[in-house]
């Protein structure tokens, strides 16, 4: 895998002069706008396919390498983006298979973008074209750092071309029917498979009731995806192997509860150098704290960064407002400062902008813009990003650090994702698998500890404390790596509706796995769903708490019992367990449970089991943030204020402050969504 080779943060974004070429002095313009905003680096050529090829087979470049002198003369970087995004029309008029095929079995009309086949030998072979005369063209330019490959990869293809592809994953899965029929229980309803080609993916038209089907055809779509993107790279990885390739993954952004839903992440991060995001967090909005989104943002970030064990990219970030959310509203004052040393605190090395320049029509011109059509640089917008550019600057010195490493630990699992909201129990509206891994996340961010998330196959030795929420999808093979980690010392924490299911959709036959038994010392033998407005409560450490969704009813077997239920017909049975097994301790939380006792139970764990951070600034409000970035030599305190109050810091070293210079002995202050970069001053 090649490493980004640039000696400081990158600050630009998407940039589409194919837009103005018929008015050369807009891009003349643009230019002296990024230089003043300190803008060094361009992403091009995204969703320019009709400009880089206007007809089959006639390209032309020349257009583009006018763009890339022009970057090179600002001593610039570009970041350069193969256009299979979105292909021209003339492609689909003369090749309709590259068009995606809906789940009712209906060729779409060519238009909007992302609308193409991942299967298709044609467009495979068309993407194959343009990116090697790309490669062959560009890339032994000098300014170009890093291949941007297609744009926010998602969506699936019904199409009989993905049907067969679908047929022949399956047979290089199961091998015989006889192993599918089983892993599907198809005798239910009398649905066995006689054939593999009477397979077909989940349909309304069909079956949509098949859980090993649709768990199976996701787990399809991100192998034929990733399929598609290594056809895309093979030419770039051939003729341009020092640069290094990313695409930009897409994150969970307000009021949308999921995230990243359609790909598995942890299987496609493998095959880029670098990972990417684009962030896009509604700041401003009505419906929760500045500090909450904050957190959830963070822990965005933090799955980003776990992807590789690495820093990361923004590959996008709008400079003010979108124009997506059901209320576009822009960021107040200080918030972009305050977002963007976010990212980096987290382990960003760019900060992004989706878009340089406003488009002047269609589907996005009122998204937020870094220079706008009416009033160019005389906005706020674009002081708030020439804000941005001259911190990146001035932290120059940080590119070489690296994220605090974590001794906490929280597991995210796609397939166990997908195959909690598929499952046809509980409750719809409140499985919420990801929301609650950002309430067990929270208490860990407002304390300023670092914290990883792995997946199932990420080894966990490294890790003091590991959280394994709502489970529910787990394989005998994790639940004997999370035995291990416990035997040799680990703290793992356990919850609710966790051990259901096998990898296949499967119930556990005899009861709740063996493995999990012996690691909490429980056995779980139902799972009350409780309406919303009914709750039941527990007490621990003498204090009462609410307890709401979900409360598994437990058999104790060998745990110390430390919090009962106290009400309906399971009154006085375990609802917080703890286990000693081999060297190390295993927690249960049965039950679902408000703020208040995560911050109590997590608090008594913290402090049993060392897990605190040791730092040289103190804090007075939760709603401030201290993350950390390090090197060989050095750490670099990034504090942020999420609150719109002034808040106060207290240092037990003499300080500077990197993004004034000014050397601070006792405390400091911060404005209202103001940010402080730190490092304690040697000798």
């Amino acid at each position: 895998m090649n490493k980004l080779k640039i000696k400081e943060f990158l600050h630009g974004g998407d940039y589409n002069p194919d837009q103005w070429l018929d008015t050369p002095e807009v891009i003349e313009k643009d230019f002296k706008l990024f230089r003043n905003a300190k803008i060094n680096s361009l992403t091009l050529g995204i969703f320019a396919w009709d400009k880089l090829e206007p007809e089959e087979g006639h390209f032309e470049f020349e257009w583009l390498d006018r763009i890339f002198d022009k970057i090179e003369r600002q001593n610039g970087h570009v970041i350069l983006a193969t256009p299979s995004g979105a292909r021209p029309r003339w492609m689909a008029e003369k090749y309709p298979e590259v068009l995606r095929v809906n789940e009712n079995g209906e060729r779409i009309l060519f238009g909007e973008r992302h609308n193409h086949c991942y299967t298709s030998p044609i467009y495979r072979e068309k993407v194959r074209i343009m990116n090697q005369k790309l490669a062959e063209h560009f890339g032994k330019r000098k300014s170009l750092v890093l291949w941007h490959i297609s744009n926010e990869y998602g969506g699936a293809c019904y199409c009989e071309l993905c049907q067969n592809e679908f047929r022949n994953w399956l047979k290089k899965k199961y091998k015989t029917l006889d192993a599918l029929n089983h892993a599907y229980w198809s005798g239910f309803w009398s649905h066995e498979y006689t054939n593999w080609n009477q397979i077909h993916s989940p349909s309304p038209m069909g079956d949509e009731n098949v859980m090993g089907l649709n768990l199976d055809w996701k787990r399809f779509v991100t192998d034929q995806t990733i399929s598609f993107y290594d056809n895309e790279v093979q030419p770039l990885r051939k003729l341009t192997p020092q640069i290094p390739v990313t695409t930009n993954f897409m994150g969970g952004n307000p009021p949308d509860s999921h995230v990243f839903y359609d790909l598995d992440y942890w299987k496609f991060a493998k095959h880029v150098d670098v990972a990417s995001w684009d962030s896009y967090p509604n700041w401003s909005n009505d419906y929760e704290s500045t500090e909450h989104l904050a957190m959830k943002t963070a822990l965005m970030n933090d799955m980003m960064r776990s992807l590789k064990h690495d820093n990361f990219l923004i590959m996008e970030n709008t400079p003010s407002k979108v124009n997506w959310h059901p209320v576009n509203r822009a960021k107040r004052p200080g918030m972009h400062e305050m977002a963007s040393l976010q990212e980096i605190a987290h382990g960003s090395d760019s900060i992004n902008y989706f878009q340089l320049h406003e488009s002047r029509g269609s589907s996005e011109m009122f998204h937020g813009a870094v220079i706008s059509n009416q009033n160019g640089a005389d906005t706020r917008t674009y002081r708030d990003v020439q804000k941005v550019g001259e911190d990146l600057q001035r932290l120059s010195s940080l590119l070489e650090s690296n994220y605090q490493s974590a001794k906490v630990a929280i597991v995210f699992d796609y397939d166990n994702m997908w195959a909690l909201d598929d499952a046809r129990t509980y409750s719809n509206a409140t499985k919420k698998y990801w929301e609650t891994i950002q309430n067990h996340y929270r208490f860990f961010w407002e304390h300023d500890i670092p914290v990883e998330i792995v997946s199932v196959n990420d080894d966990l030795k490294n890790y003091k404390l590991v959280i394994d929420p709502m489970h529910f999808l787990m394989t005998s093979e994790f639940a004997t790596k999370l035995k291990r980690y416990v035997e040799s010392g680990g703290i793992l924490i356990g919850t609710y509706i966790s051990g259901i299911v096998d990898q296949n959709f499967l119930s556990h036959m005899n009861g709740w796995p063996v493995e999990l038994q012996e690691i909490y010392g429980i056995n779980v033998k139902e799972t009350d769903t409780l309406y919303e407005g009914q709750h039941n409560q527990l007490v621990f450490d003498n204090e009462k708490y609410d307890a709401y969704d979900y409360c598994d009813i437990i058999e104790n077997t060998s745990a110390k019992v430390i919090a009962k239920y106290q009400k309906d017909f399971y009154a006085k049975t375990p609802a917080v367990t703890e286990n000693k097994l081999g060297l190390g301790t295993a927690y249960y939380l049965a039950c679902r449970t408000d703020d208040d006792f995560l911050d109590k139970f997590y608090g008594k764990v913290v402090d049993a089991f060392g897990v605190s951070n040791s730092l040289p600034i103190k804090k007075e409000d939760s709603k401030v943030s201290i993350q950390v970035r390090e090197n060989g030599e050095d750490k670099y305190y990034f504090v942020i204020n999420f609150s719109h109050e002034k808040a106060k810091l207290h240092f037990n070293a003499t300080m500077q402050n990197l993004l004034t210079n000014e050397i601070l002995k006792s405390d400091d202050e911060l404005k209202a969504y103001g940010t402080g970069v730190y490092k304690v001053m040697r000798g």
